[in-house]
Order: C-alpha cells, then sequence, then structure tokens
C-alpha cells in the first residue's frame, strides 16, 4: 500500500473516500469533523442519527457526500466516550472502516488525523492510524484460488495533518509502517500450513528476512545441538523426521561492549502433543505453535529497521512435536543443556524443554534481560480467556516496562505470580524436576520450571497460548495468526534504558 501526507483539509480533499472520527455523545463534533460539519451546513450529526450511529466505538457509517466535497464518500467511525479515549480506538476504528470500504470495491482513501482535543500527540494517533490501516486490511490467502477481482488489494491512503506537523507525522508514520510489516511478517509465518513450515522453512525465513538489513543469522543443525547437549529441546524433535534448528539473530544497534537483551521464541511449527496426543478438535490450529517464535524474529526485524539503539538477539528453538517410533516416551529422562535432569511426565508440555535449552543457551550473551514469548499452557488461557497474555517475571523493572508497552499497544498482558511453593509440583521421583506440575496453577508451574533455566538475569515469560491464534477475529485482528506480541515487545525496546535488576515479581 502505497501512501503520502497532505496538508489539506478533509473536507477540501479529493478521495474515493475520506474518513474522520467522532466521540460518542459529545455537546459538538471536533477535529476535522467539525470542518465537514460545516461543509455539510451543519447537517453531520443529523445525518449521522438517521444511520443510527451514536460514535460508539467499532461504529462506523458511510455517508454520501452529495457533492458538498470533492470526495464521494464521507466515513465516519466512532472513538467512544471522550474520556474514555484511548488510540486503539483509532486502530479498530480505521481497520473496521477500511475493510468495509474495501468490501464496497473501494480501494484508496484519505483519512484525517485530527480527532479533536485528547492527549496523545498528532504523532500518536498517526502511528495508531497506520497500523490500524496494514493490520486491518491484512489478509492470508496465498493459497486461495479463483476471482482476482474479488480479492483486490488496497492501493492508497492519502493522510491529513497540518503543515506544522507534517514532519513529524511522517516520521511517526515511517516509525509504524516498519512495525506493522513486522507484524504482517509474523502473521504471514504463523498461518502458512505446517507442511510450507518445517524448522527449515522457519530458519529459511529468518535468513531471508536479515537480507539487506543489519542482522546475522545463525541455524544450528541437529549435530550441532547434539555437541552443545541441547537434549532437552532433542527429546522434542525426536519424533519428526524434520531435523530440528536452533536459529539465532543478532542485531548490534549499540556499543560494543552493551550487554544485549535477548528474545526467547518457542518454534514448534506444528505439535501434535507427541505420544502424550492431543484431541484431534482443533488440532489443526497447531500449525500456530511457532507464535512465540514468529513474535521474536518480527521484533528483531523491526528493531533493525528502526535502527534502535540497543543490542538485541532473538533466539528460536524450531520443531515438530509428533509421535513416531522415535519419539519421546512418557517417563522417559533427559539431561538439559544446564546439566539439570528433566522427567517427561507428559509430551505435550514440550515448549517449556526446548525453552529450558534455549533460555540456557541464550545465558552465554550475557544479556540485560531475557524475556521468552510462548504459546505455553492451555492453562493461562482458562485463566486469562483467550484476548490475554499473562506475564511473570523475576524482576519487578522489566514487569514494569512489559506492562507499560501493554497499556500503550493495547496488546493486553496480565501479570500472574510465580508463587514458590507451587515449585514443590515440580518435584520428581527420579530426576531434579518434572516437566509438568498438574493441571492446577498449570501457567503458574510452567514459568516455575522455566525460571530455574533462566539462570540470575532479569526474566519475563509472556504465555501468549490465548491471543496468539484467534478463531473470531477482530477488527484489526484477523482470523489465524495474530502477530500478538510484535507490538509489545517493540515498544518495550523502543523505550529500553538499562535499570539494576530489582525485587522479585508479584506476591502471591
Amino acid at each position: 500500500m502505497d501512501w503520502m501526507v497532505k496538508t489539506q483539509a478533509p473536507e477540501k480533499v479529493k478521495a474515493p473516500a475520506v474518513l474522520v472520527a467522532v466521540f460518542e455523545g459529545a455537546a459538538a463534533l471536533e477535529g476535522d469533523a467539525a470542518g465537514i460539519d460545516a461543509a455539510l451546513e451543519g447537517t453531520l450529526k443529523e445525518r449521522l442519527a438517521g444511520e443510527g450511529f451514536k460514535g460508539k466505538p467499532r461504529e462506523v457509517a458511510l455517508l454520501d457526500s452529495r457533492g458538498t466535497v470533492p470526495s464521494p464518500r464521507i466515513a465516519v467511525f466512532g472513538l467512544g466516550k471522550k474520556k474514555e479515549f484511548h488510540t486503539d480506538r483509532v486502530r479498530e476504528g480505521v481497520a473496521k472502516t477500511l475493510r468495509l470500504l474495501r468490501d464496497r470495491g473501494v480501494a484508496s482513501a484519505a483519512v484525517s488525523l485530527d480527532v479533536g482535543a485528547v492527549s496523545a500527540s498528532p504523532g500518536e494517533i498517526a502511528e495508531a492510524t497506520m497500523e490500524g490501516a496494514f493490520l486491518g486490511l491484512y489478509r492470508f490467502d496465498r493459497f486461495k484460488t479463483g476471482d482476482e477481482e474479488a480479492r483486490k488489494e488496497w492501493t492508497r491512503l492519502v493522510f491529513l495533518g497540518t503543515r506544522k506537523e507534517k514532519t513529524k507525522i511522517e516520521e511517526a508514520l515511517k516509525r509504524a509502517e516498519a512495525v506493522s510489516k513486522a507484524v504482517l511478517f509474523a502473521r504471514d509465518l504463523v498461518c502458512t500450513p505446517a507442511n510450507g513450515m518445517y524448522p527449515k522453512d522457519l530458519a529459511a525465513a529468518a535468513t531471508d528476512m536479515a537480507e539487506g538489513r543489519p542482522l546475522k543469522v545463525t541455524a544450528l543443525d541437529e549435530k550441532a545441538l547434539e555437541e552443545l547437549g541441547m537434549n532437552a529441546f532433542l527429546s522434542v524433535a525426536r519424533g519428526s523426521d524434520q531435523p530440528p534448528r536452533l536459529i539465532v539473530v543478532e542485531y548490534r544497534g549499540g556499543g560494543a561492549k552493551e550487554k544485549p537483551v535477548v528474545l526467547v521464541g518457542k518454534g514448534i511449527t506444528f505439535d501434535s502433543g507427541g505420544i502424550s496426543l492431543k484431541p484431534a478438535d482443533r488440532m489443526h490450529e497447531m500449525k500456530g505453535d511457532m507464535a512465540g517464535g514468529a513474535a521474536v524474529l518480527a521484533a528483531i526485524r523491526a528493531a533493525a529497521d528502526l535502527g534502535l539503539p540497543l543490542n538485541l538477539v532473538a533466539v528460536v528453538p524450531a520443531t515438530e512435536n509428533l509421535p513416531g517410533g522415535r519419539a519421546t516416551r512418557p517417563g522417559d529422562v533427559v539431561k538439559s543443556l544446564s546439566g539439570k535432569t528433566i522427567e517427561i511426565i507428559n509430551t505435550d508440555a514440550e515448549g517449556r524443554l526446548l525453552l529450558a535449552d534455549a533460555l540456557t543457551y541464550a545465558g552465554k550473551f550475557e544479556p540485560a534481560a531475557l524475556i521468552d514469548t510462548a504459546t505455553l499452557t492451555g492453562a493461562c488461557v482458562v485463566a486469562l480467556g483467550p484476548d490475554v497474555a499473562g506475564l511473570f517475571a523475576n524482576d519487578r523493572g522489566l514487569a514494569e516496562k512489559i506492562l507499560k508497552a501493554s497499556e500503550k499497544t493495547a496488546e493486553t498482558v496480565w501479570e500472574l505470580p510465580l508463587h514458590k511453593s507451587y515449585g514443590e509440583r515440580l518435584k520428581s521421583d527420579v530426576a531434579d524436576m518434572k516437566n509438568t506440575g498438574g493441571r492446577e496453577g498449570g501457567a503458574i508451574t510452567a514459568a516455575l520450571f522455566l525460571e530455574r533455566f533462566a539462570g540470575n538475569f532479569p526474566w519475563a515469560h509472556l504465555d501468549i497460548a490465548g491471543p496468539a491464534f484467534s478463531t473470531k477475529g477482530r477488527p484489526y485482528v484477523p482470523k489465524g495468526g495474530t502477530g500478538f506480541a510484535v507490538r509489545l515487545l517493540v515498544e518495550v525496546l523502543r523505550s529500553w534504558k538499562a535499570a539494576p535488576k530489582t525485587s522479585s515479581g508479584p506476591k502471591a
């Protein structure tokens, strides 16, 4: 999609459609909506009321301009009550409006960036508008055949801002475009069927991504993993004839001696549960069990495109988890890279096994912080539902950074406790620990398991099992792979400042 910034008022611009926003229940129209109202001789509110439009979030009205303005269509979206304003209302409104226009054959529009007097800056409004456009118009139709015209893509978006703010708006739009394209990259990876996204394919995607960017990619094969002693990771890979890969991507935007932030992402390219086989219902969605890996690859891509001034490493252990004659059995014991031994009680609790070795491997970079992202437990979905990720952290400062980024991006996380007494449930009679502590508190015991491999580094764990894959979709979140955590991680990195380790996470 091409885009540009113009300093015209929406009532003067000529485009197939012009978008403006209004607040719910406002006594008077604000921002560029007021200009449109004036061009309509003060009848905009009356016409909207005639459409049953009240300005609620996600509400859209399409009006015929009747020749009162150069654009034939006026598209109005609601922002909800002004006192409850968040830039996410802009993302949602723009996304829903552009999708509605596309469904009606429109492929170009102009959108106002002046929503009225709000706390958000013009740059923040611009970023939200660009994200709403790119993310809302996304479709994964690579494997569809048929009428190409029916899948006509959006071609152009014109952003309407003031001459005074034009430079800042353009800079904000470029940032948002880079982040949005990274999200789409992650979505493409997650949505690709498992027979097109083997571990080697994920490694190839990382290599292709690095081309033309200041990124270094290393993909360790099975022999290298054996030599390192990553036996917990390899125990998951044994049932598949597709060899595993440990994908490592490095970005050096900081000082030569500056410690990196290390992002670790679960990369199970298909999860059948192994010998502890999952039920058939919805197993097809398990092509998305590498969403954590996709998110960290996308985040480091965005960091490189934005030129962020820090050092960053992404580590993605990639494999399939399948049953087979060589597959790991419940009751088997493996020695992890850390030297700790693990009794594998359930082969469907595989993500923590490969992450255990990946976190240990990440320690060699002496990270300033470790953040792992994984579709780890169904228990977290039961606890928080499909739209909220669980956050666990051993460091208060790191947790606060993630929570602040969550608030800004509207990629919602909820902090859960590392309740230490639950660690007793991981005790094994034959090894140092078991890989599962049972159903009750399953998200917590999984996090406690991972914590044992995070070393003494500031560490946070994001369990994204709920929001990583959507079965219903929302205005700028499609069905299928959502790209969740990409914008969240990028926001954490954009605001990164080294901080000493503080107290532990929330008390139980």
